[in-house]
């Protein structure tokens, strides 16, 4: 592999002065237009994110990878940008919030800082609603307030008019000396409606291509795409991050392949790629299941529910009554399960929402209860203080939560346990979080595995443990487990 030419990638990282600024819009717009044109763009959301991942992938007609500071280590996010970017013309980053805003007040985990270790050249979107002369002066303190980094552009959004368009080009241009590279009108109707703290998801969205290519004719009037491009070659050579990539090794105790679920349907659509890649990684096999509409499991040896909106599809989760019996059945036989947030509140007894109750899996004594604002949003830390199916005594798990749901307890808690303390985050209560039942493990965290290195080995050995008791079960004549 030879780096040189993995480094000399362009690159730009589309930021804001704050969330809501239109980035998302500017940064779809100009993928999709590129993309039309042939380019070959690798796509990346900074931050804990599936949403805008999802709309960067279809943009882009690739997938899109996360990178975050918090989730995972400096070589981790530079080894994945090398091998990502992999014969591509372009890669382009849309970072979050605003472009300094951080955990701290050193702006911790920030657009800014990403884009200093990937060596990104940055374009600043601003919202020009109601103001002139003024955006000038806040491009100037972006430029001055960290000398490090590198904007090499502005384009406008919400602009009013030309006579509102001529002001701030010329204001931004004459004190700040960066080029304007576009201005986008103020639009009659949002083309991506915010929902959930950001845009509507993709596969929720009717009509997402046609959205995308509408955001494409935008940028094709309204943004200089061949200048953003030489922007993008020409601050890459001076601006070269130290990449290293990393290696997962394979177990050497899977010896043989195992078939690992995933249930992925219009409830359960939050998965990283790099999660399904390190169970592949492992020699494992992944077996697609819609909990929607199959009647039934095909042989599988572990299982991963992801997050997602169970609640969107509640009634069809319930109503498909043979899934949950045989996925109860193959739970209660030892079936190691790993679920989070949706995938948790789906191992739930009911889902209540909008003043209803929809019947869920019944494995844990809890019913999730829908409320109107964030329950648990954020960064967390999960500290283990017994062992789990898939972590020991003292790991140690980062990650991310975003859920409305409030867990209530039953009477009683069926077997069930709690093997985490909240160190950062809510979980259920503040104060834990990590439930198990059996070889089942539910959590509201989120994680990234190249952030948790060991995870995906310890669900591959999970998956090869429970297939290897199963098969010797069944020499004997018995009923596994």
């Amino acid at each position: 592999m030879n780096e040189n030419r993995h480094q000399a990638v362009p690159r730009l990282t589309f930021a804001a002065l704050r969330g809501g600024s239109g980035k998302t819009i500017a940064s779809l717009g100009v993928i999709r237009a590129l993309a039309r044109r042939g380019r070959k763009i690798a796509v990346f959301k900074k931050g804990p994110d599936y949403i805008d991942a999802a709309w960067l992938s279809q943009a882009a007609g690739n997938a899109c990878y996360n990178l975050d500071a918090f989730l995972m280590s400096r070589d981790a996010i530079t080894g994945s940008f090398l091998e990502r970017t992999t014969g591509c013309d372009l890669a382009v980053i849309e970072g979050n919030r605003g472009l300094f805003d951080g955990v701290d007040i050193k702006g911790a985990f920030s657009t800014c800082q990403l884009a200093r270790m990937i060596g990104s050249p940055v374009i600043l979107v601003v919202d020009c609603t109601k103001v002139t002369r003024t955006a000038a002066a806040m491009i100037r303190g972006c430029i001055d307030f960290e000398r490090d980094l590198t904007i090499a552009g502005v384009i406008l959004n919400k602009v009013a008019g030309k006579r509102h368009e001529g002001i701030l080009k010329g204001a931004i241009e004459e004190y700040t000396g960066l080029p304007v590279l576009g201005s986008i009108p103020r639009l009659k109707e949002d083309p991506l409606p915010m929902r959930h703290l950001g845009v509507t998801p993709a596969f929720e969205y009717t009509g997402p291509d046609e959205a995308l290519d509408l955001l494409a004719g935008i940028a094709e009037e309204n943004i200089q795409l061949e200048r953003l491009e030489e922007l993008a070659s020409r601050f890459i050579s001076s601006k070269r991050p130290s990449l290293a990539q990393t290696t997962e090794d394979k177990d050497p105790f899977l010896a043989e392949p195992v078939k690992i679920g995933v249930i992925r349907d219009a409830s359960f659509q939050f998965y990283y790629p790099e999660n399904l890649e390190a169970l592949e990684k492992q020699g494992a096999e992944l077996i697609f299941l819609n909990a929607l509409t199959d009647s039934g499991i095909p042989g599988i040896h572990g299982l991963y529910i992801g997050g997602g909106f169970p609640e969107t599809q509640a009634e069809g989760l319930a109503s498909n009554i043979a899934f949950k019996e045989e996925l109860r059945a193959l739970i209660e036989s030892g079936l190691p399960v790993y679920a989070e947030c949706g995938g948790l509140m789906y191992l739930g007894r009911n889902l209540m929402w909008k003043d209803r109750s929809f019947s869920m899996l019944g494995v844990l004594d809890w019913d999730f209860v829908l409320k109107r604002r964030p329950v648990g949003h954020g960064y967390s830390i999960l500290s283990f203080h017994r062992d789990s199916p898939f972590f020991r005594k003292d790991d140690e798990i980062r990650g991310h939560e975003f859920h409305y749901s409030l867990p209530v307890p039953a009477a009683s808690q069926g077997g069930a346990s709690f093997c985490c303390r909240v160190k950062r985050g809510h979980g259920f209560d503040g104060k834990v979080d990590g439930i198990c039942y059996r070889n089942v493990f539910g959590t509201y965290t989120h994680i990234h595995a190249l952030g948790n290195s060991q995870w995906g080995q310890n669900m591959a050995r999970a998956a090869l443990e429970y297939k290897l008791k199963a098969e010797e079960s069944r020499k004997h004549g018995a009923q596994p487990f």
